[in-house]
């Protein structure tokens, strides 16, 4: 199986927005995000996503990273050929009021210290998601500098 998803980074005040994964797919924390449906803009997935999970309204920023994972195993250690394309956005929240996801893919959603995240359960993509948004807080090399300075 290959599933395409589109998720969204969002740093606010040193703390990042997480939702965390049902019991039934192994109550780890992810960022907001989820599954393209068919003939859907991947941005528009990341917010309609994100408000279906966190009831937070998402502006997409920029385009942070595209990953990919294939796994032959899942959470519980059951067989499965799972290929995932990851598409990873930076955003801002611009209006709504948080809140849990009900009946879906999450039961949580929170405002995390990014300095806690590491003590959580979590799925690869919060790691790969948070280092392509830290790369992306960096000045590129020469940034700054002007032509004939110096």
């Amino acid at each position: 199986m290959q599933r395409v998803a589109a998720y969204v980074v969002c740093v606010e005040d040193g703390r990042v927005l997480l939702t965390r994964l049902t019991p039934a797919l192994g109550s780890r924390w992810t960022l907001p995000g989820g599954g393209l449906e068919h003939g859907e803009d991947p941005l528009d997935t990341a917010v309609r996503e994100a408000a279906e999970e966190t009831g937070l309204d998402v502006r997409v920023d920029d385009l942070l990273t595209v990953d990919s994972l294939h796994v032959v195993r899942d959470h519980t250690g059951a067989e499965i050929d799972h290929h995932a394309i990851r598409i990873i956005y930076s955003g801002t929240v611009v209006g709504g009021t948080l809140r849990d996801e009900v009946d879906g893919s999450s039961d949580a959603a929170a405002w995390v210290p990014v300095a806690a995240v590491s003590g959580l359960a979590q799925v690869s993509l919060v790691k790969i998601g948070l280092a392509a948004w830290r790369a992306a807080q960096r000045p590129l090399p020469g940034a700054g500098v002007v032509e004939g300075a110096g």
